[in-house]
This record gives C-alpha cells, structure tokens and sequence, in this order.
C-alpha cells in the first residue's frame, strides 16, 4: 500500500498539517490531546479503499504551525475544522473524534452540523466531564510550569510515557507502544518555546463550558451516528458513551470494546475499522432511520 502523503494548508487559523489517503467521500479524523495525525494512521492506511481519509493536526500539536499567544481553545479547534475543509473545497465529512478530540467533533458537529454526514465518537470528553478528575493532576503539573520537563523526561525515557503515572493508563498495553511512536507524538511539544507555551494553554483552556454551550445543537443533532467506546477507562467512564448515544438524536448504535482503553483506535484498529465501515455504510442507506442505542461488547 502506498503511505498517506503529508500536507500543510493556510487556513486563518495557520498552518494546518494532515496526512491524506485514499479517495471517494471524506472521513475526518480529529485526534486528542497530547497526540496529533499519527494516531490514525491505520485507518488512513486500511480504510482509504473506501474513503479519502484526512487526518490533521490540532492547533498546538504536531506540525501544525499558529501564531503566538492565538487563541487554541477547544472551540477555536472546533472553528479550525471549518477553515479547514473550507481551504480544502470540501462541504461534507464523516467526522471521527477520540479524547479531547471526541470534545472538539462535538462542538463542530453542533455548530455546523449541515457538514457533517455522519459521526462517530470514541471515549471522549463530553457535557460537564472536561476535564476528567484522572486528568486533573497533569493540568495541574503543566499549571505549575512542570510540563517541558515532564515531556523532556518521557522523550529520553520511553518507559516514563508507559509508566502508569503517565500515560500507562491510556493503553491496554502500553509496553506495546514503539519508542518511534512517542517521539511523533511528544517531539513537536519541546521544539521551541512557543511550541510548549502553545499546549500549556490548550490545556489550561479545558473546561466544560464548551461543551456545555453547544448542548442544545448537540441535542438536534440528526447525523447518523456511531458510539464505539472503551470499557476499561480511567478518564472517560463507560456511562459517557450511554449519555451520548442518548442525547444525540441521530446516534444508530453504541458499541463497548471490552477491556479496551482510551487509544483503542490504535491498538484495537481491525475491531473499529470494521465498525466504521459498517457505521459508513449503514449511514447511506436512505431509509436507514437510527436504531436508538443498540449496545454491543466486542
């Protein structure tokens, strides 16, 4: 298989960065916090038989590049998605979103739900968990000026980023996740000064207000959607994925991934592509009306 091309665009946001592959309808996918593109990288490369897979990076992460001090809030996030596919020339999108990611698809959804074709969220965060209490402590570390180092440290350690202090917990099996892997995903955070100052406000932006905000569009939200979620997750509990699937009016089926944790996009790939294939073909069937919340365990 070829590999997905990576690309930058000028948006009024800045330099966006994605990776493409593929062809056909476009499915847009909105990693979290922390993380960038690379998250996605087996569904770009196993779904782009059946859709032009777009993965980007988020204002303050990866190689994406903004102005200092701009705003990089969740719903400055969430507006970016738009300039985005707007630079692009591109109207409609399934739409997938993980962890702050999840929160940011959300808030796009909500806003501007006429681009949006279909959705799926992943353990994410969502109506007044954001952030979650087991998050809590890092916001309050990069708070107190402790995040470069903390970064530094996982960098030249790659066990300190597996460790269960850190993020251990995101991962079934975090011994699994390559020392290549998190020099993607953390290097771009040490670059430069304004690189860390850049994630320091992201993260100290995280609040429930803005999801909180745009509750009343998410609940109208007609958008055929998937709920596929981790069972075994310290940050986003499996409760949240039931009040999605109840509050979003589109929402056709809500699945539980057994003992999977937050990142289950990446390790558990073959098991969510599946869904998402189905979840895309379902979604096009005219006709296909939501069955409300079928739950399932993989």
């Amino acid at each position: 298989m070829n590999n997905p091309k990576q690309r930058t665009i000028r948006t009024r946001s800045g330099e966006i960065a994605y990776a493409e592959h593929g062809s056909g309808p476009v499915a847009l996918f909105v990693h979290g916090v922390l993380l960038n593109g690379y998250l996605w990288r087996h569904q770009l490369q196993h779904l782009a038989d059946i859709r032009r897979c777009i993965a980007l990076d988020l204002l303050a992460h990866g190689n994406t590049r903004i102005a200092a001090e701009q705003d990089v809030s969740v719903t400055a996030n969430a507006r970016m998605l738009g300039e985005f596919l707007d630079a692009l020339g591109i109207a409609q999108v399934d739409l997938v979103g993980n962890d702050s990611g999840g929160g940011i698809a959300q808030i796009f959804a909500a806003t501007q739900p006429q681009r949006v074709r279909s959705l799926t969220l992943t353990n994410c965060d969502a109506h007044d968990n954001w952030p979650p209490a087991a998050f809590k402590p890092f916001l309050a570390l990069s708070a107190a000026g402790g995040l470069r180092g903390a970064l530094q440290a996982m960098l030249a350690d790659k066990n300190v980023y597996r460790a269960e202090q850190a993020l251990g917990p995101a991962y079934e099996d975090a011994r699994q996740v390559t020392d290549e892997t998190i020099d993607i995903y953390l290097q771009p955070h040490v670059r430069d000064a304004q690189r860390t100052r850049d994630l320091e406000r992201f993260l100290a932006g995280f609040d429930a207000a803005h999801t909180l905000r745009v509750e009343p569009g998410l609940r109208t939200l007609q958008a055929p959607t998937l709920i596929a979620w981790g069972t075994d997750d310290v940050y986003f509990d499996v409760r949240w994925s039931k009040w999605l699937a109840d509050a979003i009016p589109g929402t056709r089926r809500r699945v539980e991934f057994e003992g999977a944790r937050i990142f289950f996009p990446e390790e558990r790939w073959r098991e969510f592509n599946r869904e998402l294939r189905d979840h895309w073909r379902s979604a096009a069937q005219p006709g296909n009306h939501p069955a409300r919340a079928a739950a399932m365990t993989e």
